[in-house]
């Protein structure tokens, strides 16, 4: 895992760079948390790479990066791992290549000498990449099928400029921070920007599956891999019995856990107690050899810690534990750091714990860990699939005393759904229920929910948004077969297309984890596995009200049977509660920085924080609002006005 960097010069219009190496040096420094072990700088004519490296496979000086070929024409710089390079070596060692070091860098080279811009179709990993061909003057880019690893680039004085993130592509010169309103109010209705869209005006993230290529002074981004869906009749018609599907899958993802072991240095297990991340335990277990470590995070109040399930796990597969609690004031603390590294407005508190984890499991020597994201999009595990299910059930007779009764059996752990009246319930959940022919219908009550947050825009800001719909804009991105597929393949597609890549894996993943050097991998993203789940019946996946019914058939006996049956529990973390003690938060809440930004109404913040403030609970809509403003805020102080100001700075950094 290791931070990636560089320009190409694509024009006679580029602006000559004064000292290139001196500005990639700047721009690797920015990522020396993703690749504290080395450094390298390559420039070549109009090309210039950088890189920060984290040592993981081939510890030696021969991963260095940088890496060319023998000859010298073919560089890349590459974050991530390509986890059947030992079987691509040989079989490119088959067709004469030959091969210096150990590392999986060089099989991305001798791949390219093989197959050309093409060889990314051959990779089964997490990865991002910048590869320069000198005799054909071509850089391409590529990102991962699920966009585990990022990758953003820009255009800046006749330049293509790239980065594993944005603050990286900051130091080139010319380039200046400045946060999208357009991207701002996509991520308060979905929690992200529609890719290639980011939140920074100019800069533009590479979508997951796809490839840029630079050549001849023209760019072109090429999609290579997509997630798709049987038609409905195809699903239907599927002859494999359960336990066929069952079989095949658990051997599948017993090797992509196996490929995901391959380092040379330790690799370690997240683990929350819920089913995804204890199978992905017991998995690495079997495949795996020694004890395993695992790491996992507790909090104060009953309603977020999952502690007891975490020890009956740990006891059941005898790894080694370590456990970190997580009190809120802890939150409140790290958080300005958590949106630093993020880049992104976050409307939940969720990312910080992770954070505070991975810090952990660095500070105990382990720089991978292995971790269940993934099983939830990829095998129907989410609320929403169930909560669309009982939604669509209900519309076909929407006059019925009964059937939004099955409301209550959505959330069990939520003790303020349990409380609500049945007539609160059906006011909530019926949103869009007229509209079951809706492509966004499984999504419509969480989009408009969290879309409330726009009665806090700014008059400017609610101005600049005149005649936008965010939601008319996913609408229009749907592939143009999304509406022959089952529900829920459509709503699993709104899931792993869009909030696994534009949320999950980035503000709670890979963000987080580099923060502190620490490389995730996830054997539920293998696109093996991604491709198998998505042939898999529906009925398989979400059977009844059970959720990932298939997965807990292939996994759930070598787990407690009180964990291989335990209902799904979204991570979360206490949100607005977290801030009582941070200072900070007075100053961006302020009415001067509040207006300096322009993004929110001074009067309505103020108000929203001093219902925060109050004792007593608030609401889901009212805590997103207010993460989503602070978080905003933090961004426009830290990359805009260029730091935390004056008593807030001291404040952060006395907490933290």
């Amino acid at each position: 895992m290791c931070g990636i960097a560089g320009f190409l010069a694509l024009s006679g219009a580029f602006a000559p760079v004064p000292a290139p190496a001196r500005v990639l040096g700047a721009m690797a420094d920015a990522l020396a948390h993703r690749g504290p072990d080395d450094r390298g700088i390559h420039v070549n004519g109009p090309a210039g790479l950088a890189h920060r490296r984290l040592s993981i496979v081939d510890l030696s000086s021969a991963g260095h990066q940088p890496f060319a070929s023998s000859d010298g024409s073919v560089v890349v710089s590459f974050n991530g791992e390509i986890f059947n390079y030992l079987e691509l070596r040989r079989e490119l060692e088959g067709r004469g290549h030959v091969f210096r070091s150990h590392s999986d860098t060089e099989t991305i080279v001798e791949a390219y000498r093989a197959s050309g811009p093409a060889c990314v179709e051959s990779f089964n990993g997490d990865f991002a990449y910048a590869l320069w061909d000198s005799r054909a003057r071509r850089l391409v880019l590529a990102r991962d099928r699920m966009g585990v690893r990022p990758l953003y680039y820009a255009m800046a004085g006749g330049a293509l400029v790239f980065a594993s993130e944005v603050k990286a592509i900051l130091e080139y010169p010319g380039m200046r921070a400045e946060l999208d309103p357009v991207a701002l109010d996509q991520t308060f209705t979905f929690w992200f920007p529609l890719a290639p869209r980011t939140p920074w005006k100019g800069i533009l993230e590479l979508p997951p599956g796809h490839q840029l290529v630079a050549e001849g002074g023209r760019v072109r981004v090429e999609r290579y891999w997509s997630l798709a869906f049987p038609e409905r009749s195809e699903a239907r018609a599927d002859s494999r019995s359960e336990g066929e599907i069952a079989e095949a899958l658990e051997a599948l993802l017993e090797d992509a856990t196996r490929i995901r072991l391959r380092a040379d240095v330790p690799v370690g297990a997240y683990l929350s107690g819920g089913f995804d991340s204890s199978a992905t335990t017991a998995l690495a277990k079997r495949v795996g050899a020694g004890r395993l470590r695992t790491f996992s995070v507790g909090f104060e109040s009953a309603e977020f810690d999952e502690s007891a399930y975490q020890r009956e796990v740990v006891d059941a597969l005898g790894t080694e534990h370590t456990a970190l609690a997580c009190r809120r004031e802890h939150i409140g603390a790290c958080f300005p750091e958590v949106v630093r590294h993020a880049e992104r407005p976050m409307l939940r508190t969720a990312p910080a714990p992770l954070f505070l984890l991975a810090r952990e499991v660095r500070a105990s020597g382990f720089k991978v860990v292995v971790t269940g994201e993934g099983a939830d999009e990829v095998f129907g595990g989410y609320d929403v699939f169930k909560e669309a299910k009982v939604r669509r059930f209900w519309a076909r007779q929407p006059t019925s005393a009964w059937r939004p009764a099955l409301l209550r059996r959505l959330y069990p752990y939520l003790a303020g759904v349990q409380a609500q009246s049945l007539e609160y319930l059906r006011a909530f959940f019926r949103t869009g229920l007229e509209r079951a022919g809706d492509p966004l219908f499984s999504h419509l009550p969480r989009f408009e929910l969290t879309r409330r947050a726009r009665r806090f825009y700014s008059p400017e800001l609610q101005a600049s948004l005149a005649g936008y719909d965010a939601m008319e804009e996913l609408r229009t991105a749907l592939p143009a077969e999304f509406s022959r597929w089952h529900p829920l393949s459509q709503a699993q597609y709104l899931e792993s297309a869009y909030l696994l890549p534009g949320y999950i894996l980035a503000a709670q993943g890979d963000r987080v984890a580099m923060a502190h050097a620490v490389e995730g991998r996830f054997p539920f993203l293998d696109h093996r596995v991604v491709e198998f789940a998505a042939r898999i019946p529906p009925r398989l996946k979400l059977k009844g009200l059970r959720e990932k019914h298939i997965l807990r058939r292939a996994l759930g006996r070598h787990l407690p049977a009180s964990i291989g049956e335990r209902p799904k529990q979204p991570y979360r973390a206490p949100d607005s509660e977290s801030f009582a003690q941070a200072p900070y938060v007075e100053e961006l809440f302020s009415a001067r920085a509040i207006s300096e930004a322009g993004f929110f109404s001074a009067a309505a913040a103020a108000k929203l924080r001093a219902k925060c403030r109050a004792s007593g609970p608030i609401g889901v809509g009212d805590n997103m609002a207010f993460v989503g403003i602070l978080s905003t805020q933090l961004l426009h102080s830290q990359y805009v006005q260029g730091a935390l100001s004056g008593r807030a700075e001291r404040a952060a950094a006395a907490l933290v």
